[in-house]
This record gives structure tokens, sequence and C-alpha cells, in this order.
């Protein structure tokens, strides 16, 4: 390959008015007006006009939409509308040819199903509105990063193959690891209690993985959480954290994502302090609506749907029955019937579940039995809180349904690049 690219096309201003530049993209659009060769060019960073004569016409003619191009050409003005510039081509090399017809249209003019996108995601990102969804992404995940280690959290990076169930052995996907049993982690709660130990506040961001046949758009098989865990926090402590993080989050995509987020024609704004809600405020709630809910029971997904309809945004449920909760779950001291616990709702999807953990030995190993679970399977962790295990409270937090959320999406495939499910393990 003899081209080789000078700039980015944000680089590109009209300000280096008679520069030759080399820019590398995709041809989106060609118009032959006689003589005079017009294409749309973009890159990663953004779109730009070129305009070819002479020989150099013929060739940008001939390149064919969405081939991967690398021109040659002098930054000059343009009458064009929306741009500033555009690029006078006098050499065009094709380094990568569409073979046509292309299975999706990356510009999006002939629309194509959910699946038939997600069966070719590599040229679906090519679409402004899908690489819209993952720019968003990155901004949420990189602030993620950065508000948890201003707050003094330290990342880790926990098993995926473990021996043991971290939550009790429900929806795991199971396999044989070198003759033994193995399975893939649904969670990193095991571990993350454990580094509270020496680490004091830690935090992951990683996939994680559940084998639960739902054909739903909000369930995964193979999910990105972030998690948290911190010494000497109560359960009010980490839902502060959720909270500012979460809101900080949707600030930051608001104010760096403001192209994408029109893109999706969705809007964001700080939501203000979160509702919060006991799980008997629920209860009453949804009974005085004419739901059949009974106390002490789980609030099933339809339950959700009706009590998201009368909360919109985004809001706490707290107060849990302590028998729905997980076996390290704590039960609260004036009623340990109570958990100590909370899910974080944007209306009727659940986003957030966490709690305050239960750190003395001896209680969690008669919770665990408690629960129909053998605390011997249990029995490294249980060791671990005898070595000074600090009172802990941490929570979980599903990124592609935040994402989304901010995204204004009504399918968290959507917002995954590559997601699995019951029906999909390819591509």
């Amino acid at each position: 390959m003899t081209w080789k690219r000078s700039h980015d096309i944000a680089d590109v201003s009209i300000g280096m008015e008679g520069k030759e530049v080399s820019l590398g993209g995709w041809i989106e659009d060609v118009r032959v007006m006689g003589k005079v060769t017009f294409a749309t060019l973009r890159d990663h960073t953004g779109m730009a006009q070129a305009v070819a004569k002479g020989d150099a016409a013929g060739g940008v003619a001939g390149a064919g939409r969405q081939s991967a191009v690398g021109i040659t050409g002098t930054i000059q003005g343009t009458r064009a509308r929306g741009l500033e510039y555009e690029v006078l081509v006098s050499s065009i090399e094709v380094l990568g040819r569409a073979e046509h017809p292309l299975p999706v249209d990356p510009i999006g003019r002939q629309g194509s199903n959910i699946d038939t996108r997600l069966d070719h995601r590599a040229l679906d990102m090519r679409n402004q509105r899908t690489a819209a969804i993952f720019r968003i992404r990155h901004r949420a995940l990189q602030y993620a990063r950065r508000h948890l280690d201003s707050a003094r959290y330290t990342e880790i990076t926990t098993p995926k193959i473990i021996g043991s169930a971290s939550e009790g052995g429900a929806d795991l996907f199971s396999m044989d690891y070198f003759g033994k049993s193995a399975y893939l982690a649904q969670s990193p709660q095991l571990y993350k209690e454990q580094m509270t130990l020496g680490l004091g506040r830690v935090f992951e961001i990683a996939s994680f993985y559940r084998a639960e046949k739902s054909h739903t758009g909000r369930h995964l098989s193979e999910f990105t959480s972030v998690d948290i865990e911190g010494a000497f926090m109560d359960c009010g402590d980490v839902m502060a954290e959720l909270e500012s993080l979460v809101r900080g989050m949707i600030t930051h995509v608001a104010g760096s994502c403001a192209a994408e987020l029109g893109e999706l024609g969705t809007g964001l704004r700080d939501p203000g302090p979160f509702e919060r809600l006991t799980y008997k405020d629920c209860v009453r709630e949804l009974r005085g609506m004419g739901e059949d809910v009974e106390e002490g029971g789980d609030l099933l997904d339809s339950h959700l749907r009706v009590l998201g309809g009368a909360h919109p945004g985004y809001y706490f449920i707290t107060g849990w029955p302590t028998d729905l909760k997980p076996f390290y779950i704590m039960g609260s001291e004036a009623d340990p019937a109570v958990s100590e616990s909370f899910d974080l709702q944007h209306g009727h999807l659940e986003l957030s579940s966490g709690g305050t953990r239960i750190h003395r030995r001896e209680d969690l190993a008669g919770r665990l039995a408690a629960k129909g679970l053998d605390p011997a399977q249990f029995g490294p962790h249980l060791e671990s809180f005898g070595w000074g295990m600090p009172p802990h409270s941490g929570w979980g937090l599903g990124l592609d349904r935040l994402v989304a959320v901010l995204a204004g999406l009504d399918n968290v495939r959507e917002a995954v690049l590559y997601p699995r499910d019951p029906d999909r393990l390819t591509p």
C-alpha cells in the first residue's frame, strides 16, 4: 500500500485551506454531475465531502459505496450546506472494496430487523445510530472508572471459572474443568467481599453469565456488571454511592455525547434525587391499583410494570423481605425479617441490587444452612470471615440495561456488541 493517512477527518478545518491532506474512510454516497464527481467520505471521527475532476473523478465514481478508500487532495472552501470545507481529490486508492449487495444498509435508508443487524454487526456498526450507542457506552464506562477511582475504590479482576456457586447454585452454566465440575461466574460476589479485608473498597467491571432461558428485551446470558464492595460501609452508604455514580454518568453522557443523543433522537438531564420506596410502600400502592400482591412475596414483572407506570424515572425499593434475598444479605437489627437491601429501578426495569452483607462467620454459616445450602461447599469463603472481616456493603449494576436507558432503547441487545441469549451464540 503506497497511500498513508495524514489526518483524521475531525482534525481537518477550513483553516487548513490550500494544504494537502490524505484521509481514509468509507464512501457513503457518490454523485456524478457531468465531469465532476462528489463523494461523502466518513471515518470514525466524522464526515467530509470529496470533489474530484478529470481522472480522479472516474476513480471516485468507480470505488463503490461503502468501500474503504484513501484519498489525497487539497482543502478548499465549499458551498455545500452544513460544511465549511471540501477536499479536491488528486488521487484515490481503493483499500477494501465493498461487495454488493451488502447484507444490511449501513446508512440505514433500508431498514433491517435487529437479528439481521446482529448477524452482521461489524457492518451495522457503520450505521451512525448504532455507532452512537457504543460511543455512549464508552463514555459511561469511562465515567464509571473515573468516579470510582476518585472515591478510592481499587479495580480488581476476579475469576470467571469458579468451583462453586457464588449466589446459591441457580442459573449457572456448568462445564468440565479437567475432570472437575466448574461453573461460569454469575457475579464476583464472594471474591469482592473477601477483597475488602485488605483493599477496603473495590470495584470490578466485567462480563458475567446467567443460564436463564428468558426471551425478553432485557435479559442476556452474558452481561456486563459494574460491582462495588466497601469495608465499613452500610446499605445507606452504598446506595448514596450508586445514586451519585448514575447521576454523574447521566450528566457526563449528556455533556459529552450531545451529537450521539441527537442521532438517537433522545435527550438526557440530571433526574435529581432518586425517589425511595419501601417494599411495603410498593405492596400498598399496587394493592391500591387493584393488583393482587401477597406481602412477603416477590414483586413479579407484571407488578413492576404497573409500579413503573406510576414511577417512570429512577427510584429505589428498600427493605425487601430477607427471605427473598441471597444468603449474604443481612437482616435489619430492628426486624431481621426485613433486609438491609435495595433495588434500583428505572420504571419497571431493575438496574441494580445491593445491600449490607453478613460479616460474622457464624451468622453466614447459619444463613447458608437456612437457605438449604451446604456451608462446607463455601469453606474457603467462610474461613476468610475469621480473619477480621469488616462490616461491608456493595451492589452490582447492570451496565447493558443502564446504557439502554441512557440511549432510549427498548431492547438491551442493541446496547451489546455481540449479545448472547438462549437463541444466539454467533457471531
